[in-house]
């Protein structure tokens, strides 16, 4: 009997206080369905319209097992193709439809890839700190942990909190999160010297730019930054500046990972082929799911480019669990971002709540231990959602502020 799609339908929950969103995928076989993430935490709404509104209408009596057929008639159904709120929907559907798949063949996601090439996935996370001191003991209690591959910062990507403009800034600037290049590219390169200094040089160090430097800073900062050993620079160069990296790459020997913003294949084609990223970046669902994700994989291969996933929280478990799965089966993987979705025993102990109700909403997470990050052996993604448990902890629909970022004289600069 064929596999029909019989219902498409989104489930928001926020058991963290980020907004995520899932998408369920029935089929007209007795109990089997498919979930995947189609977070878009800051437009969650309107991911939500376009499956419920336009996707479900399109796909309902299809066959679920045309994974190649439907992402490509959902990308090409509106003419206009490309975006994140569209990417992100089709997404939902996409690693839904991989679930199913690896239900029907009683399979985990990694055994479709192939099989693993490896046992486990190591990961790093981030260590953040008001000083060096705090900085250095969070990096401590990771390494406590296993983990080997950090990522440092301090005060975040180089600005405050949101709130009114500095006395420095002009009379009548509006409202933001204000930034000092000059002044975040010091304190980072006394940070990391610092950082050396007491840790060592046994743990591989990473940090975020986060694409608020001009190219030719982010330049500057490159090459100051080499002396520390980084195992890589991210985003240092912003989306919209994509040729500087050429020059970046020309000037400095430090290995640089991109593309956290990604969301179609012109953004890293050039980059990838011309080598002059060393990890793509990618975020799964803003690229449409494990579909593209996989091309993009085996693509990166071909010219030594290494994977390292975007893996942040907010990104539901799902998009996490294919992450793992992918990871588990690339030759060419690198690292894996994690923000921590293993059980509480492992987390630093403030996060412990909100990790527990993480838990209770989407049973059967990846498992970390001692450095490495394990999928389970369950069919599909081998993840599950409790809808009575999802539905205690709603979404919010805020105006975002952290986005809100400027520079000095008030202009808006990208975040």
């Amino acid at each position: 009997m064929a596999t029909l799609i019989e219902n498409v339908r989104v489930i928001l929950t926020a058991p963290e206080g980020i907004n995520l969103v899932v998408v369920r995928v029935d089929t007209n076989q007795p109990g089997l369905y498919g979930l995947g993430c189609a977070t878009f935490a800051y437009r969650h709404l309107a991911v939500k319209c376009l499956v419920e509104e336009y996707l479900k209408p399109l796909l309902v009596g299809r066959d679920a097992e045309a994974i190649e057929e439907l992402w490509q008639l959902m990308r090409q159904n509106a003419y206009w193709r490309n975006g994140p709120i569209e990417n992100n929907a089709i997404s939902g559907v996409d690693m839904a439809l991989w679930d199913i798949k690896g239900k029907l063949a009683n399979m985990p996601l990694y055994q479709l890839f192939g099989g693993k090439v490896r046992a486990g996935v190591p990961i790093y996370r981030h260590a953040d700190g008001r000083d060096l001191a705090e900085l250095c003991d969070n990096i401590e209690k990771y390494r406590a942990q296993g983990i080997t591959h950090i990522r440092c910062q301090s005060g975040g990507y180089g600005g405050g909190r949101f709130g009114a403009a500095p006395a420095t800034a002009p009379s009548g600037a509006l409202d933001g999160i204000y930034l000092d290049s000059r002044k975040y590219m010091r304190d980072t390169v006394a940070l990391f010297d610092g950082i050396r200094g007491r840790i060592g040089w046994d743990v591989q160090l990473c940090h975020d730019v986060h694409e608020r430097l001009k190219p030719i800073e982010a330049i500057k900062f490159a090459c100051e930054m080499e002396r520390f050993d980084l195992f890589f620079l991210e985003d240092a160069i912003p989306l919209e500046d994509g040729d500087w990296l050429r020059q970046l790459r020309a000037k400095t020997n430090i290995p640089l990972a991109q593309g956290e913003l990604f969301n179609h294949p012109f953004e890293w084609k050039t980059l990838i082929a011309e080598r002059l990223i060393d990890f793509i970046r990618v975020h799964l669902s803003q690229v449409g799911g494990i579909t593209p994700a996989r091309k993009l994989q085996i693509f990166a291969e071909q010219f030594g480019v290494r994977t390292a996933w975007h893996g942040p929280g907010d990104m539901s478990p799902m998009a996490h669990a294919a992450n793992i799965h992918i990871d588990l089966a690339a030759p060419n993987f690198g690292v894996q971002e994690w923000s921590g979705t293993e059980p509480p025993n492992f987390v630093i102990q403030e996060l412990k709540g909100p990790r527990e109700a993480l838990l209770d909403v989407f049973p059967g997470l990846p498992e970390f231990r001692d450095g490495y990050v394990y999928a389970n052996d369950k069919p599909g993604l081998g993840v599950d959602l409790d809808e009575r448990e999802a539905a205690k902890y709603p979404c919010e629909n805020t105006v975002t502020t952290w986005t809100q970022t400027r520079r000095a004289d008030g202009t808006l600069q990208t975040p």
